[in-house]
C-alpha cells in the first residue's frame, strides 16, 4: 500500500520537507490501525517509529497519573512522533485515539539504515523536521510566558452563596461552590484531589448527564436545563473543568463532598451555557436539577464502578503488552538450556524460555481474572436514591437512568436486582481488588526472579542481562541495580496493601449505607493506575531488553550435582548417585565424570544435553 498523495501534501506543507523526499523515505514503511480508546504511546517510552496520520485524530497527552491533560490534537496529514529521527529518546507526551486512527509507519530500525546508507537524504529530511519542532516550541513558549503574565491578575470578584449551614463568599473565578468550599476546608489531608483521577470525573460527568436525561424524558426537568446539563457534562467528558474537582479523595460523608463538586461545577457551567452568572442558582440548582432524583448513594457506587471499568481498559491494555513481551522472550530464549531452582536448590534442566513462558501465562491468568471479575460492575444502583427504596425519584425511573447511561457510558450496563441489597453490599470491590492482588502477586514474583536471575554479575546467578537504567550507588563504582524490578515490586507491594484497606472498608458498611466508599474508591483507581503504569516502564525499561547469558546457562547446567536426574533413566540410580556423591566429595562437575568413567560418550551425553531432549519427555 502506498500512501495517498492528498496526505502526502499536506505532510509536506506542514514541515517543509518536499513531497518526493517524504514519499521516497516513507516507502519503507507500513499501516498500522488503532482501535478506539487505544493508546499509540506512552509518556516516558522510547520512541519505535516517525510515522503519518492517514486517517482519524490523534490525542496528545501529558501525566503518566490520573490528571492526565490533553495538550493537543493531530489529524491526517500530520506527521507523529518525528523525533525518532533526532536519537535515541523518550516520547514527551502520551499519545491517544478516540475514534480509532490509521497511522503508516516507519521503524527506528529503517531510520537508522537510511542514515547509514543515505547520509544526504536522511539529514535534508531531519533539518526540515528540526525547523518544524523549533516552531512548535517557540509557539508553547509564547503560551507560557502570556500565562506567566497573568499570574499576578486580580481576581474577578466573589459571589455569595450559602448552604444550611450559612453563607460563604466564592471566587467567581471557580466553579465549585460553597459545599465543596466546605469539603476542601474540612477535608485537606492528603492533597490527592478528584482531579487526579479522570476516569473518575468523566464518570461523575456521564452520570449526570444520563440522570439529566431521564428526568427530562419523565417531566421531572425542563428541556433547557437538561440542555445545560448535558453540554456541561459533555465538556467535562472532553477534558475541560477538571481542575474544578478540587476535593480531597479522603473525606467523610460517603462520597457527599464528591457528588457535591460534581453538582456545583455542573450546574454553575450550565448557568453559563444558558446566559446567566455563576451562583444564579434559581435558574439552574446543584441539589434541585442536576441532582434531581438521585443521593450520593447511588450515584457515587455507580461513578466508581464506571471509574473503576474505564481504568480497567487502560491496566488490561498495559498487562496485555506485558505478557506478549514475556512470549517473544519465551521464543528468544527456546534454546538456551538452564538449570531449574527449587526452594532455591539444584533441580532439574530445564530451558529459559520455558522460565519466560510460564510468566507470560501468569499474567494471561491474572488478565483473564480481572476480566471476569469487572463483569459486575455492569450491575448499578442507579435509582435507588438514599437507600435503595427510591424515594424522590419519579416511577419507571431506575430503569430509564441505566438505559441512558449505557448509551452515555457505552457500556451495557444492568440496573441491579435488589436496590437495597446493591446500596449497602460492596462486595464488589472486595472482588475486584483481590483480583488486583492476584495480579500484583504475580508480577511481584516475576520481577523477584528477575532479580535473582540477573545477581551477580560476578558473584551471583547471572543466568540474564537486565539494560541498564542508571547508576546504582553514589559509594561503589560500576554498580548497576536492577531498579525496575525493583520499582515494579513496591508498587505490587503497595496494591497488595491496597487490598487490605478495600476488604475493611467494605466490611465497615453498617445497616444500608457502606461510608467507607471513597476510600475504595481511591485504592482501587490509584491501585489500577500504578499498575498499569508499571506494566508499560517494565516492558518499555526492563523486558525488552533482557538478554541470557547462554554460556553461563549451560556451564550451570554441566556442573550442577542435578544433572544427575536426567542421567537416571539411562544409567540407573544406583550409578547415578554414585557419581553425585563423587562430584559432592571432590568437587568435580557431573559431566566430566560421566565421561571420565566411560558411563556415556561424548555424543551420547551432549544429546541427552540438547534442550530439546532435556526439557520434555521422549523415549530412552
Amino acid at each position: 500500500m502506498l500512501i495517498e498523495q492528498n496526505i502526502i501534501k499536506l505532510a509536506a506543507k506542514a514541515t517543509g520537507i518536499t513531497e518526493k523526499d517524504l514519499a521516497t523515505f516513507f516507502a519503507e514503511g507500513r499501516e498500522q490501525v488503532y482501535r478506539s480508546n487505544e493508546w499509540i504511546f506512552h509518556e516516558s517510552t522510547p520512541r519505535r517509529w516517525a510515522g503519518i496520520i492517514l486517517k482519524g485524530e490523534v490525542e496528545l497527552v501529558r501525566g503518566l497519573h490520573g490528571s492526565s491533560r490533553k495538550v493537543g490534537c493531530m489529524t491526517a496529514g500530520s506527521i507523529i512522533s518525528e523525533s525518532a529521527f533526532l536519537g535515541d529518546d523518550t516520547h514527551v507526551n502520551g499519545a491517544f485515539t478516540r475514534n480509532g486512527v490509521r497511522i503508516w509507519q516507519i521503524s527506528r530500525e529503517k531510520i537508522d539504515a537510511f542514515r547509514e546508507t543515505e547520509p544526504d537524504f536522511f539529514y535534508r529530511i531531519v533539518s526540515r523536521i528540526a525547523v518544524s519542532i523549533n516552531r512548535r516550541m517557540r509557539i508553547l513558549n509564547d503560551k507560557i510566558f502570556e500565562n506567566k503574565k497573568t499570574d499576578n491578575v486580580v481576581t474577578s470578584g466573589f459571589r455569595l452563596e450559602h448552604d444550611s449551614l450559612g453563607s460563604r463568599d466564592i471566587s467567581n473565578d471557580v466553579y465549585y461552590g460553597v459545599q465543596t468550599q466546605r469539603a476542601m476546608e474540612n477535608f485537606a489531608i492528603s492533597g490527592v484531589h478528584l482531579n487526579n483521577f479522570e476516569h473518575m470525573v468523566e464518570a461523575l460527568a456521564m452520570v449526570k448527564k444520563a440522570a439529566a436525561m431521564a428526568n427530562h424524558e419523565l417531566g421531572s426537568i425542563d428541556q433547557a436545563r437538561m440542555e445545560a446539563i448535558a453540554r456541561a457534562c459533555d465538556e467535562i467528558l472532553y477534558g475541560r473543568l477538571h481542575d474544578q474537582f478540587t476535593v480531597d479523595m479522603f473525606q467523610g460523608g460517603a462520597g457527599t463532598s464528591t457528588n457535591m463538586n460534581a453538582n456545583e461545577v455542573i450546574a454553575n457551567r450550565g448557568l453559563e451555557i444558558m446566559g446567566y452568572n455563576k451562583g444564579e442558582y434559581q435558574y439552574l440548582h446543584p441539589n434541585d436539577h442536576v441532582n434531581c432524583s438521585q443521593s450520593t448513594n447511588d450515584i457515587y457506587p455507580t461513578a466508581i464502578k464506571l471509574a473503576v471499568l474505564l481504568a480497567k481498559k487502560n491496566l488490561v491494555h498495559a498487562m496485555e503488552k506485558l505478557r506478549n513481551a514475556l512470549e517473544r522472550k519465551a521464543e528468544e530464549f527456546k534454546s538456551v538450556l538452564k538449570m531449574g531452582r527449587t526452594e532455591n536448590q539444584d533441580a532439574v534442566p530445564m530451558t529459559l524460555g520455558q522460565e519466560f513462558s510460564a510468566y507470560a501465562v501468569m499474567i494471561d491468568s491474572a488478565i483473564n481474572s480481572i476480566d471476569q471479575a469487572a463483569e459486575a460492575f455492569r450491575d448499578v444502583n442507579m435509582g435507588a436514591t438514599a437507600i435503595g427504596t427510591g424515594i424522590n425519584s419519579p416511577p419507571g425511573y431506575a430503569t430509564l437512568v441505566v438505559e441512558k447511561l449505557t448509551q452515555v457510558s457505552g457500556f451495557r450496563l444492568r440496573r441491579a436486582k435488589n436496590l437495597v441489597e446493591a446500596t449497602q453490599n460492596a462486595g464488589i470491590f472486595v472482588h475486584m481488588s483481590a483480583n488486583l492482588k492476584l495480579a500484583a502477586v504475580q508480577i511481584s514474583k516475576i520481577c523477584n526472579d528477575l532479580r535473582w536471575l540477573s545477581s551477580g554479575p560476578r558473584c551471583g546467578l547471572n543466568e540474564i542481562n537486565l539494560p541498564p537504567m542508571q547508576p546504582g550507588s553514589s559509594i561503589m563504582p560500576g554498580k548497576v541495580n536492577p531498579v525496575i524490578p525493583e520499582l515494579m515490586n513496591q508498587i505490587c507491594y503497595q496494591v497488595m496493601g491496597y487490598d487490605t484497606v478495600v476488604s475493611m472498608a467494605a466490611e465497615a458498611s453498617e445497616l444500608e449505607l457502606c461510608m467507607g466508599e471513597p476510600i475504595i474508591a481511591f485504592d482501587l483507581l490509584h491501585g489500577m493506575m500504578i499498575l498499569k503504569n508499571g506494566c508499560i516502564t517494565l516492558v518499555a525499561r526492563c523486558i525488552n531488553g533482557i538478554e541470557a547469558n547462554r554460556e553461563m546457562c549451560r556451564n550451570y547446567v554441566q556442573t550442577s550435582i542435578g544433572l544427575v536426574t536426567a542421567l537416571v533413566p539411562v544409567i540407573g540410580y544406583e550409578q547415578s548417585a554414585a557419581i553425585a556423591k563423587e562430584a559432592l566429595k571432590t568437587g568435580a562437575n557431573v559431566y566430566d565424570l560421566v565421561l571420565e568413567k566411560g558411563v556415556l560418550t561424548r555424543a551420547q551425553l551432549d544429546d541427552m544435553l540438547h534442550p530439546e531432549n532435556m526439557t520434555d519427555p521422549r523415549e530412552i
